[in-house]
């Protein structure tokens, strides 16, 4: 039977409810692996590159976890400059791109938070480690671009189920091809400054960061239509595909499919 608009509305509330709440465990999930597997490589062992392949390898591992397991709700972006690129690509609406910025730094806070007491820190403890300069700005602009590029491209082939492997497994090389490690995410820029340990990052170094990501990702979305010009038809799948409306899901999936 077809919902009436007031039950339409509700359910449509309903749904964006849930997928704030999904960001905002996905966005504490991320943030909490990133710090703590950067105390816990940092306590276990003494040489640095074995501290960041160790905080690598959890990161792009926990990230494939929280997408697979959160993705379905809310497509499992986790990141700003995600859902403003899925914004501008129309795959979100006003309503649902102002939910989860608000949902994701709510989270990454949270997040950042956990780590610190799980470690036995102070709940929050501000980074004095100052990560500033021209290359580490141009690695910010590069990471964020490959990303945004990635989840469009998978997103527009309709492979969108390999994306949580393709994301995990970027951010991993990520944090080794680039000179910043790859934080490609102003949550989590946010996030780190509230942990003086490995992960960390200094406020002062943050705008510089969340700006290089904005360049970034402007680039990323440019080239993503100028490959796919109708990859806007799609571009509510990312980064998983996930339930996007309160219409049934066999209509959902039915309109969709009208896009392959």
């Amino acid at each position: 039977m077809p919902l009436t608009s007031a039950g339409r509305l509700t359910s449509e509330a309903r749904l964006l409810a849930r997928q704030a709440v999904a960001e905002f465990l996905g966005s504490a999930g991320l943030v909490a692996v990133v710090i703590g597997s950067g105390i816990a490589a940092q306590r276990l062992s003494a040489d640095t590159g074995l501290q960041l392949l160790e905080n690598a390898l959890v990161t792009g591992a926990g990230l494939m976890a929280l997408i697979l397991a959160l993705g379905p709700v809310s497509g499992g972006h986790f990141n700003p400059v995600v859902t403003l690129a899925d914004r501008v690509l129309g795959g979100v609406t006003n309503a649902q791109t102002a939910v989860y910025l608000v949902a994701q730094l709510v989270g990454g806070v949270v997040g950042a938070v956990t780590a610190n007491l799980m470690f036995g820190l102070p709940a929050v403890t501000i980074s004095h480690r100052v990560r500033s300069g021209g290359g580490l700005w141009l690695s910010e602009a590069l990471a964020t671009f490959g990303l945004i590029l990635l989840i469009f491209a998978l997103v527009r082939a309709g492979r969108t189920d390999l994306a949580p492997f393709g994301v995990g497994a970027y951010i991993t090389a990520a944090y080794w091809w680039s000179s910043s490690t790859s934080f490609a995410n102003p949550m989590i820029d946010i996030a780190r400054t509230l942990s003086n340990t490995f992960a960390g990052i200094a406020p002062s170094s943050v705008p510089m960061f969340v700006v290089a990501q904005l360049v970034g990702t402007a680039a990323a979305v440019g080239a993503v239509l100028l490959l796919y010009p109708d990859v806007g038809a799609v571009a509510e799948d990312a980064v998983v595909r996930h339930r996007t409306s309160a219409r049934p899901r066999a209509e959902h999936a039915a309109g969709a499919e009208e896009h392959r």
